[in-house]
């Protein structure tokens, strides 16, 4: 949290239309000072920096050790890497760590999700609200759809007069922006503990071309890190079965390192057990990167004939 004002009385941010920006700061800094009063004001002697008060997104000016925090002025703040913040990664930079503590996240785990979750959600919207990213570069099926333009479509209509609505309509979008932001860090502590279960699991299979986890979880992103080029499949039990997937050449593809055979595509129940050999077979999508059967016995009998056919084929 800012040394500055460990407590604030004040939550500064401006009046009238609102942006994502300042509604992704504001959820943070809620969390961390639930006790602090929203004030949206341009008044400049709201905005000037104070004893009693954090103030971003409007003032012009970036200077953490008075806890303002605005991006608008010039030379405006920029990341190491050139690109410019919003009020939004300014926040996250000074006060991304206590949040991510105050939801829970490991202490471990900290750095590593703050730095994930800026990579994959900060850093775009800063980026869109500077003008270095066009909602338009989605195409135009996409482009109302961006978060920060849903985001801003829950402003009150134009002929909605006076702060009222406005306000109101902040408050409503806020906690949109808050329960997506959650997600957010929900997601990136998921990875990390997904990470520690498939690096054991790597571990374990040594040689094996088929790894095996106790659960669903996300893995690509880990097994591509690991350099275990050599696994070709993961298996994990389900509910009420076993699936068998293929792993893909990068992360989000579709290019696997290896199909399952073509024989099984599209096939289900006793047709997928004629064409396999394999009972308890149960279902192969067509587009062969997975396969579920009803027992670990039958998933891993299918695991070992999908391998046997890539290695036929030299992977």
């Amino acid at each position: 949290m800012n040394e500055f004002v460990p407590v604030p009385d004040l939550l500064v941010t401006h009046s009238g239309s609102f942006h994502a920006d300042e509604l992704f700061s504001t959820v943070v800094l809620r969390r961390l000072y639930p006790g602090a009063r929203l004030l949206r004001s341009r008044d400049p002697a709201e905005i000037t920096p104070a004893s009693d008060r954090i103030i971003y997104d409007v003032g012009r000016d970036y200077r953490p050790e008075a806890a303002i925090f605005d991006h608008h002025q010039r030379p405006a703040p920029l990341r190491p890497d050139g690109r410019p913040y919003s009020s939004f990664g300014l926040i996250w930079r000074h006060f991304g760590a206590a949040y991510l503590a105050a939801l829970g996240v490991p202490e471990a785990d900290i750095a590593a999700v703050q730095e994930a979750v800026d990579a994959s959600f900060v850093l775009p919207i800063d980026l869109m609200d500077n003008g270095a990213l066009s909602p338009s570069a989605s195409g135009p099926l996409l482009s109302e759809l961006m978060l920060p333009v849903l985001l801003e479509s829950l402003r009150p209509p134009f002929d909605a007069d006076g702060p009222v609505a406005e306000d109101a309509c902040f408050v409503t979008a806020m906690e949109v922006a808050r329960m997506l932001l959650e997600a957010q860090v929900a997601r990136g502590a998921e990875k990390r503990r997904a990470e520690t279960a498939v690096r054991a699991a790597i571990a374990a299979t040594g040689a094996g071309r088929v790894l095996e986890l106790p659960r669903g979880m996300p893995y690509h992103g880990v097994l591509t890190r690991s350099g275990a080029d050599h696994i070709l499949f993961v298996i994990n039990p389900r509910e009420k079965d076993w699936s068998l997937r293929g792993i893909s050449l990068v992360e989000d593809g579709f290019e696997l390192r290896a199909d399952l055979p073509a024989a099984w595509a599209g096939l289900i129940d006793a047709d997928l057990e004629a064409a396999c050999g394999v009972a308890g077979a149960k279902f192969c999508h067509n587009g062969r990167f997975i396969a579920v059967a009803a027992s670990r016995e039958a998933i891993y009998r299918m695991a070992e004939l999908a391998v046997a056919e890539a290695e036929a084929r030299g992977l």
